[in-house]
């Protein structure tokens, strides 16, 4: 509807013989054609220039609507690859997820196919959230962002820059998950098993949480007691699944 207000505004811009002129095929750019081979006046050529131009972002928009709205359609469940699984005094906490490596993997393709790419812009001032935006783009030239922001990850045994990569990873999944529509409730399915609270061996738990490489990990593990590892087999995971993710 709007594009027909709008190519009627333009025609009104002719004369009648401009008109008739255009009557075969009525685009923006064909009435701009048309006014500029009749000498219309500067005014009326920007006012050509602009319908043009709202028509070319008008086209791109539908453009991406429908290539999202295709891509969509063929992006398959994702497979939650990665597991967090460890013991607090809470109790256990078990849950699947999957990371942002893998979310890439299944909709690079397909976004590729339908002429759709994504990029990422991120802002980390001291002292603020770090906030990260995704930019779903198509080849039309029409693009939309999706904006989150989180504080920086300090869990484990972080150092600065392995909070800020960590946090930024998060996000990153998160605001392309959101971009796509895909669900989100798949990543945030922690729970709380009803089994008896197992306290960790403290010298041993120190000792795995201290560790910045899985080597190192590797190296505590075999150097605890048979004892110890009873009690510590949760934290190891914990410690593994947090190296891995802040080395990416």
């Amino acid at each position: 509807m709007n594009e027909v207000i709008e190519r009627d505004a333009g025609m009104s811009l002719l004369t009648p013989a401009q008109q008739a002129q255009s009557a075969v095929a009525v685009t923006p750019m064909r009435l701009l054609e048309i006014a500029m081979q009749q000498d219309a006046d500067i005014d009326k050529l920007k006012q050509l220039m602009d319908l043009q131009e709202r028509w070319e972002k008008n086209v791109a928009r539908k453009a991406f609507d429908a290539a999202v709205s295709a891509a969509k359609s063929e992006i398959p469940v994702i497979f939650k690859n990665r597991e967090v699984d460890f013991t607090s005094q809470k109790g256990r906490t078990n849950y699947r997820y999957e990371d942002f490596a893998e979310v890439a993997r299944v909709v690079d393709p397909i976004l590729a196919k339908h002429g759709l790419s994504y990029r990422f812009r991120t802002s980390s001032k001291p002292g603020e959230p770090i906030i990260v935006a995704c930019i779903l783009a198509h080849r039309d030239g029409h693009s939309e962002e999706t904006t989150l922001d989180a504080a920086r990850d300090d869990s484990g045994n972080k150092n600065g820059i392995q909070a800020i990569g960590s946090t930024i990873t998060y996000l990153q999944r998160y605001t392309l998950k959101a971009a796509l529509g895909l669900a989100a409730s798949a990543d945030s399915d922690a729970r709380e098993a009803d089994v008896p609270a197992v306290e960790p061996d403290p010298a041993g738990k120190k000792a795995l949480e201290d560790c910045g490489s899985l080597p190192a990990l590797a190296a505590a593990w075999k150097a605890l007691t048979p004892a110890q590892r009873k009690t510590l087999a949760d934290v190891k995971n914990e410690c593994k699944a947090r190296i891995e993710d802040a080395d990416k």
